[in-house]
C-alpha cells in the first residue's frame, strides 16, 4: 500500500461515489460513506524470545442514509458488489423504521472544506511509510529490550519490547458533492522493564511514537529510559495525608486536559452530563493560560483540512486568558445546542498548551516541596460534579529536588478548582500525542497516603 497510495484513495472515492449514488436512488434525501484501508506490523519479544510477531489488513466500508431526518448506519469489509449492495440496503432499510431526529443530518453543504486546485487536500507531512519486514522489527525489539536490561543491575525482569509500524488510507464523501481522501502513517517502539525482586518489584517503561521513522527515539535510548525509570522507583514511601502542591509529568498532564476535552464536548453537554456546562465565556483558568487548536501543524498526530463530517478545520483558541472561548462540537451536537459546528466531528485537531514556565527540572525548583506525579491509576473521575480522586505515583521533592519514590496515595480535588489553581504549564511537551503540554503545576490539592 506505501507505494500505491494515491491509486488505493482513487479507487475508495470511485466506490464511495457509487455507493451515494446508490443511496440517492433508493430515494435517500442524504448520505455519507467512509472508506478506510490499514496495514501494519506488529512484533512483541520477552527476555530475549519472540512472543507475537502479527501482520494486519483491515478494511472497512460504512454508509449512512438520511430520508428526511431519520436515518440509517450499516457497515461491511467486503467490496464484492454484492455485499456493497446489501449494505446500501441495509441502511435504508434501518433508516425507514426509525423516529425523525431534528438534529440528523448531513453537516450544512456551506460549512464543506474547499477542495484544493489539485484536487488532493495536504496531508501536513502525515505520510511516511516503513518498509518494515519482521525480522528487522524483531531486531529492533531486542535491542531496546538488551539495551534496558543490561544498562542497570537492578533490572531483574522484563515485560518485553515491541515495535510496530501501520499505514492508513480514508475517503470520506458525502451527497454534497464533498470527496475527501486522507492517509497517514505511525510507528511506535516501546519497552516495559521490571526491577527488584520479590515483595520489591517495581515496573516501568517508556516509548516513542511518530507518523517518521527519522522523529523516533533509538531503541537502545527507549530501553535505557524504560530502566532507568523502573529502577528510580524502587523502595518508595507512602505520605501521610495533606494538602500540598503537586506537579503532573507532562504525559499525566495531558489526561487533565482530556477531562477538560470532555467535560465541553458537544455530547455531555446536550445530555448535561457535564460539570462545565454553560461555560463558555467564562473564566476557568488563570488570565495567562491558554490552549490553542492547530489542525494544520506539520507532522501533527491530528492534523487536517477537514473534520470527519467534511467540514473545514481552523486554527482556534479554546481558551485565551484563562476564559473557556467554544465548546467542541460537531454538527450533530451542535444542532442538539443551538449553535454552530466547531469542526471538531472525529475529535480536536492538536492541541497546544501554552507554557508559562522552563523545563520540568525548573517547575520542581519553584515548587520547593511537594508531589510530582508520574502515574495516574482508576478512573476516580466524576464528569458530571467534576470531583477528582486517583491513585497514584511519583516522588517527593524536598528542596527543589526529588528525594524519594513514592506510590499508594491518592490525589483527589475537583477539576474545576484545579484549573484554576494551576501555577505554571512547563517548556517539556510531551511529543507523542496530539495534546502537546508540559509538565503542570497545581498549586493546592488533598494527597491522602497510608498515614
Amino acid at each position: 500500500m506505501a507505494s500505491d497510495s494515491d491509486a488505493r484513495l482513487d479507487h475508495l472515492a470511485g466506490i464511495a461515489q457509487q455507493l451515494i449514488d446508490r443511496c440517492r436512488a433508493r430515494g435517500a434525501s442524504q448520505a455519507e460513506v467512509s472508506c478506510s484501508e490499514e496495514h501494519g506490523l506488529n512484533v512483541n519479544v520477552r527476555m530475549g524470545a519472540v512472543e507475537t510477531v502479527e501482520s494486519t489488513s483491515d478494511r472497512g466500508i460504512a454508509v449512512t442514509v438520511y430520508f428526511g431526518q431519520r436515518k440509517g448506519s450499516a457497515s461491511t469489509a467486503d467490496l464484492r458488489e454484492e455485499s456493497l449492495d446489501s449494505t446500501v440496503e441495509q441502511a435504508c432499510a434501518i433508516a425507514r423504521f426509525t423516529e425523525d431526529d431534528p438534529a440528523a443530518g448531513l453537516a450544512d453543504a456551506e460549512l464543506m472544506a474547499p477542495l484544493p486546485a489539485d484536487g488532493r487536500f495536504p496531508d501536513f507531512d502525515a505520510w511516511h511509510p516503513w518498509a518494515l519486514d519482521a525480522d528487522h522489527a524483531i531486531d529492533l525489539a531486542l535491542a531496546c529490550e538488551t539495551a534496558g536490561r543490561d544498562s542497570d543491575p537492578r533490572i531483574e525482569n522484563s515485560d518485553g519490547a515491541s515495535v510496530g509500524s501501520s499505514a492508513s488510507l480514508g475517503v470520506y464523501a458525502n451527497s454534497h458533492g464533498f470527496v475527501g481522501r486522507d492517509r497517514s502513517t505511525q510507528h511506535t517502539i516501546g519497552c516495559a522493564l521490571i526491577a527488584g525482586r520479590g515483595e520489591d518489584m517495581q515496573r516501568d517503561g517508556w516509548y516513542t511514537t511518530a507518523l517518521a521513522v527519522e522523529d523516533l527515539e533509538s531503541p537502545g535510548a527507549v530501553g535505557r529510559r524504560a530502566a532507568e525509570r523502573a529502577a528510580s522507583r524502587l523502595q518508595p514511601r507512602s505520605l501521610a495525608t495533606a494538602e500540598i502542591p503537586v506537579v503532573f509529568s507532562a504525559e499525566m498532564a495531558r489526561s487533565l486536559i482530556g477531562h477538560l476535552l470532555g467535560a465541553v464536548s458537544g455530547g455531555a453537554l446536550y445530555r448535561r452530563a457535564s460539570f462545565l456546562l454553560d461555560s463558555a465565556g467564562k473564566q476557568l483558568f488563570p488570565e495567562w493560560f491558554a490552549i490553542d487548536e492547530l489542525p494544520f501543524m506539520r507532522r501533527g498526530f491530528r492534523s487536517a483540512a477537514y473534520d470527519a463530517e467534511g467540514v473545514a478545520t481552523r486554527e482556534s483558541a479554546l481558551v485565551a486568558d484563562g476564559v473557556l472561548q467554544r465548546y467542541v462540537l460537531g454538527s450533530y451536537s451542535a444542532r442538539k445546542l443551538g449553535l454552530q459546528s466547531t469542526a471538531n466531528a472525529g475529535g480536536v485537531h492538536n492541541l497546544q498548551v501554552y507554557a508559562n514556565a522552563a523545563d520540568q527540572a525548573a517547575m520542581l525548583r519553584a515548587m520547593h516541596r511537594g508531589l510530582f506525579v508520574t502515574e495516574l491509576m482508576g478512573q476516580g473521575v466524576n464528569p458530571v460534579t467534576g470531583d477528582y480522586s486517583r491513585g497514584a505515583a511519583g516522588f517527593w521533592v524536598e528542596d527543589g529536588k526529588i528525594t524519594f519514590p513514592v506510590d499508594g496515595i491518592t490525589v483527589a480535588g475537583n477539576l474545576k478548582s484545579m484549573f484554576a489553581a494551576i501555577e505554571m504549564v512547563g517548556s517539556d511537551i510531551d511529543p507523542r500525542s496530539h495534546i502537546r503540554t508540559g509538565s503542570l503545576l497545581i498549586g493546592k490539592m488533598t494527597v491522602a497516603g497510608g498515614d
